[in-house]
């Protein structure tokens, strides 16, 4: 019977629990531990690791578009690599619902079917496990350093009624700057410490959806007490499933259009102070007047491009669609900083002209 099921008397229950954390923190080391203690649990359980799963040119492409040194880790703005993590997903689902099915692959090169096939092998049958009634584990091994992306999730858990759980694991940077350096293929530093800037632990006080999670520090290693810890909140999970949202698809997009006309309009705010700081610099650099006005509309020209192209991806990106569930200050902050480098561009090249 489909994992799809679960949450139904004798229906197959499942799980999907997220461990999330910086690079390095301890995540593929825990799940070892959970896949140990599952099979003594006569669990079946599997790790998805999103590193193997997303081919690794994914993470290249916004070098090869932006010219800019390590952006393809951070993607905020990088739509191709949210199809990367979104198809993974896919996958999964895919399972839920023919579990039964094991050759079957979406035709897809957004994700390396070889990777998935080992992932799925641990999910055959283990001779003598009545899999009608074996509880069913997946663990998604990923940074998931955005509220957004463990929403994905918890959407695809309530979809099915199925268990979920997140496990954060809390880690000092210096910890996982050195472990990192001891890894076979290291990511480089960078990278690491950009992440700390963009990392939203879970909070259950501020997201409903995030309060079956639980927070480790694996500065020291992962302990059998953290394992243990896992294991009942996994278990808690499993016996009591999401239920499925009801159809609020219009409320939702009421909600959601509202949320980015609001992201939108402090953009606009933000970015008129920018650019009011900037003709303040240009007079102050002794811009001809006929310069400065050239300067004022390219300026606004850019701003209007900025937010046109806003609006849109946060439209088509955001996982949240309630203003509640968004932090509009840090999303406004995060997405302005982009506008900030193009103004700088701007007033660097008027100046020069002018020199």
């Amino acid at each position: 019977m489909a994992a799809a099921e679960a949450g139904g008397g004798g229906r197959t229950p499942a799980c999907l629990c997220v461990l999330c954390g910086l690079p390095a923190a301890g995540k593929s080391t825990l799940a070892r531990g959970i896949l140990s203690a599952a099979a003594e649990q006569e669990w079946r359980a599997v790790v998805v690791p999103y590193d193997d799963l997303i081919p690794e040119d994914a993470f290249l492409t916004r070098v090869e578009e932006d010219g800019v040194k390590l952006q393809y880790m951070i993607p905020f703005q990088h739509t191709e690599w949210k199809s990367h993590r979104q198809a993974v997903l896919q996958c999964v689902e895919q399972f839920l619902k023919r579990p039964e099915v094991f050759a079957e692959f979406p035709s897809s090169s957004l994700i390396n079917g070889a990777a998935w096939e080992r992932c799925i092998q641990a999910l055959r049958h283990p001779e003598g496990l009545k899999p009608d009634r074996t509880p069913l584990l997946f663990l998604l091994d990923d940074n998931f350093y955005y509220p957004s992306m463990r929403y994905e999730v918890f959407q695809l858990a309530r979809k099915y009624s199925l268990g979920f759980c997140q496990v954060y694991l809390q880690c000092d940077l210096e910890s996982c700057i050195s472990r990192n350096r001891g890894r076979t293929r290291p990511i480089p530093a960078e990278v690491i410490l950009e992440m700390v800037k963009r990392l939203e632990s879970p909070n259950p006080q501020k997201n409903s959806w995030e309060m079956q999670s639980v927070t480790l520090n694996t500065t020291d290693n992962v302990s059998k007490c953290d394992i243990q810890r896992v294991m009942e909140l996994i278990s808690w999970a499993l016996t009591n499933p999401l239920s499925p949202a009801e159809d609020d698809t219009e409320q939702k997009e009421a909600d959601r259009l509202k949320c980015a006309t609001s992201v939108v309009h402090r953009a606009d705010q933000a970015c008129r102070r920018l650019i009011s700081e900037a003709m303040k610099t240009a007079r102050e650099s002794q811009v001809p007047s006929e310069q400065m006005r050239s300067l004022a509309a390219e300026l606004n020209e850019s701003k209007a491009t900025f937010l046109h192209n806003l609006r849109k991806q946060f439209l088509q990106e955001a996982s949240f669609i309630r203003e509640e569930d968004v932090d509009v200050e840090h999303v406004v902050k995060r997405a302005v900083d982009f506008f900030d480098d193009s103004k700088k561009e701007i007033l660097l090249r008027f100046i020069k002209e002018h020199k």
